[in-house]
């Protein structure tokens, strides 16, 4: 019994140190990335200085970020909530490696990594209570293909005790060895001296004297400058190193010293270089060995061409689908009808189908270029981004006017009456009529994201521009793709009946798909900028149409053998008012985002989206179904009539207690397309359903049934 006793006395004594050690809320985890708030020590003693860490346990092939992150991505932020007087310091930042991507150069982590930071304890903290540590934690995970940002919430409960605590024995060794190996301040004098485009570092002093300080490297706090990806040579000699190094953008104009990072054989040393001249016995001994990247180039390289191999296939199969769309529906109309028109003219459908082919591409590459110029400027934009601004909406809605009264015969463009009956398309001019219709097929796609789409734009907006350029063109590509395929093939092209009277009402047949855009394009309009501004687009399209009657009048008249003066005259006229009337649309306010929430009538009750709307559904045990959309989305809109809004839908919303918000994209807002590019989207739809206790949603797909949505409210609602 004795015996028993004691042992009962030893195992309560071994069980009190872990029993009053520093508790956690456990990891929090995403797709890429798992965090936990843990300790140094096993307690903190009052008015000491405790060291707690972020402890990251990054997935492979994914990395996030040193304070200065390099090329591209951002470091990790914090953002503490603590008790009194309790004080956070800053971060203890390990050694970054070096992560190079083609021709961008990143220092970050990757693996199993700690982020030290101390925390001031006051002395008045009284022995036995405990401390509630709470952070918010942003970090930028990446990978050769894509970023996300991930915000995780880490908690630590720190007991306080009296006297010098044992390490953490789980994370305190780990955490002790980056504490101890650290980049540290030392007593090296350094001086960067920028010449002939050329930044040359000296460092001299304190543990570089008199040694071989081995592969050397300068990591900059600042980004910008100097280039990243340049080659760091140099020489070494009897008081300390020399690096060369290559300027960037904002070291001519930087104020005060260049302050960073010297990492070299002997460990790694903070440093604060002043502007001078170079300083004495930093070379003459030998050269620096060049210091090692962390992975060779190579290996970088080939993951990077594996990720732009598959973007760019899934860019060709998106444009491919893109084609069943509705958003395309009416240009299919336009094609179908010009091949029907030269299927028994070889030459013609081949020259139309290439030049079918250069407007899509043409067309891609614009709106690509002006998407990747507008996020390196800093501006959050995405596929659709044209549609977001009411003028272009406007512009649009005019253009799909013009066409279908084209398509009517109205008016005419680069051929006389003596077109009429060769086909739709040779009022627009031949070629040029097709390289045109390429455009406008670009321009009307933008509202749909088809599956395999949005997985590569996504990716493509985070890679190199050369390559982002690349993935846009093979979009295209498969865009126009059926059709080259059917003009260049004479054994399909024969299966089509030849031209005759039936193409007249075919071709005024296909007016009808280009007034209905041009109306669907007037509502987004309206939604965007309200009702004064939709009254002044009807006068400005009343406008066009009698400008153009006027215009096709003087046509007539022309080919009878008249001038025709009078109706050109007055036609562009006609014109001149319009044209006056998009600028003063152009330049009516836009109606505020509130004022344009999606109504949810006849479906669920909805409510806007936020971070923090969805964080209080989930509060309370509910679950969440966020609904990304635009009113220029045509699929999005099919989606929700078919899918959302049905009555078996609501009883399901209603039978899982779930909460329906809505991200209304359809002008622009920079929160959402964050969290689309959070998700590795660029554009609409995109639907995220969130469950009570799982940290991260379910990405469902981009066309919906009845049943999947019902389905997977049971599944969240379970």
């Amino acid at each position: 019994m004795t015996r028993l006793l004691k042992l009962f006395v030893l195992l309560g004594l071994l069980l009190a140190p872990s029993q009053a050690a520093a508790q956690g809320a456990g990891v929090q985890r995403t797709e890429r990335i798992a965090a936990e708030l843990v300790s140094l020590s096993q307690w903190a003693a009052p008015g000491s200085t405790a060291i707690v860490a972020v402890r990251q346990d990054i997935e492979p092939d994914w990395h996030t970020y040193w304070r200065n992150p390099g090329d591209s991505g951002g470091p990790t932020a914090l953002t503490w909530t603590l008790p009194g007087d309790v004080e956070a310091g800053e971060i203890v930042w390990p050694l970054p490696r070096r992560q190079r991507l083609n021709t961008l150069m990143n220092y970050g982590y990757s693996g199993e990594v700690y982020l030290p930071v101390p925390i001031a304890v006051p002395a008045d903290a009284q022995p036995g209570s405990t401390l509630p540590l709470r952070v918010k934690a942003l970090f930028f995970v990446c990978s050769a293909e894509m970023c996300v940002p991930e915000e995780l919430t880490l908690s630590l409960d720190l007991p306080v005790r009296a006297g010098a605590a044992p390490l953490d024995p789980r994370h305190g060794a780990a955490i002790q060895r980056i504490v101890e190996t650290a980049p540290r301040a030392t007593d090296i004098a350094a001086r960067i001296t920028l010449r002939d485009g050329v930044a040359t570092l000296t460092a001299t002093g304190g543990p570089l004297a008199g040694a071989d300080p081995g592969p050397s490297y300068f990591f900059p706090f600042e980004p910008r400058m100097i280039d990243h990806a340049a080659p760091q040579s140099g020489r070494y000699g009897p008081q300390g190193l020399t690096l060369a190094l290559t300027p960037g953008a904002d070291l001519a104009a930087a104020q005060g010293p260049i302050r960073g990072v010297l990492s070299t054989g002997l460990g790694a040393f903070e440093i604060s270089a002043e502007a001078g001249p170079a300083l004495a016995g930093a070379e003459g001994s030998g050269d620096l060995a060049p210091a090692p990247e962390d992975g060779p180039p190579e290996t970088a390289g080939s993951a990077s061409t594996a990720g732009f191999l598959q973007a760019a296939l899934f860019a060709l199969l998106g444009g491919l689908i893109l084609n069943l769309m509705p958003c395309v529906f009416p240009i299919l109309a336009m094609k179908a009808a010009a091949l029907a028109g030269a299927a028994h003219d070889a030459p013609r459908a081949r020259r139309d189908g290439l030049a079918f082919l250069a407007g899509v591409l043409t067309t891609f590459l614009l709106l690509a270029g002006v998407l990747l110029a507008l996020r390196a400027a800093g501006q959050a934009a995405g596929w659709g981004f044209q549609l977001q601004t009411p003028a272009m909406t406007a512009g649009l809605a005019l253009l799909m006017l013009a066409v279908g009264l084209n398509l009517s015969g109205v008016f005419h463009i680069g051929s006389g009456l003596q077109g009429v009956g060769s086909g739709p398309l040779s009022r627009l001019g031949g070629g040029a009529g097709a390289f045109l219709t390429g455009g406008l097929a670009v321009v009307v796609a933008a509202p749909c994201t088809a599956p395999f789409m949005a997985v590569a734009l996504g990716a493509a907006l985070l890679m190199p521009w050369p390559m982002a350029l690349v993935v846009f063109l093979m979009l295209g590509l498969g865009l126009a793709l059926p059709y080259v395929l059917v003009s260049v093939t004479p054994g399909l092209l024969s299966r089509l009946p030849r031209p005759g009277l039936w193409m007249e009402r075919l071709r005024g047949v296909l007016a009808f798909p280009m007034y209905a855009t041009a109306l669907w394009l007037a509502w987004v309009f309206s939604r965007q900028a309200g009702g004064d501004a939709l009254g002044l687009l009807f006068i400005t399209g009343l406008l066009l149409a009698l400008a153009v009657w006027l215009l096709g009048l003087a046509q007539a008249e022309r080919a009878l053998g008249r001038r025709g003066r009078l109706a050109a005259t007055a036609g562009f006229m006609a014109l001149a008012l319009a044209a006056a009337g998009l600028v003063m649309t152009a330049r009516l306010p836009s109606v505020p985002a509130a004022a344009t929430a999606p109504e949810a009538a006849g479906g669920p009750a909805a409510a806007p989206w936020s971070p923090q709307a969805v964080e209080a559904a989930l509060a309370e045990g509910r679950p969440v179904l966020v609904n990304f959309t635009a009113d220029w989305c045509v699929t999005c809109k099919i989606n929700e009539a078919g899918a959302l809004k049905s009555a078996r839908t609501v009883e399901a919303f209603r039978a899982a207690n779930a909460v329906y918000l809505v991200g209304d994209w359809t002008s622009r807002d920079d929160a959402i397309t964050a969290e689309l590019a959070r998700h590795g989207r660029s554009g609409v739809p995109l639907y995220l359903l969130y469950a009570p206790g799982t940290p991260q949603p379910r990405i469902l797909p981009q066309l919906l049934t009845e049943g999947l949505v019902i389905e997977a409210l049971e599944e969240a609602g379970a």
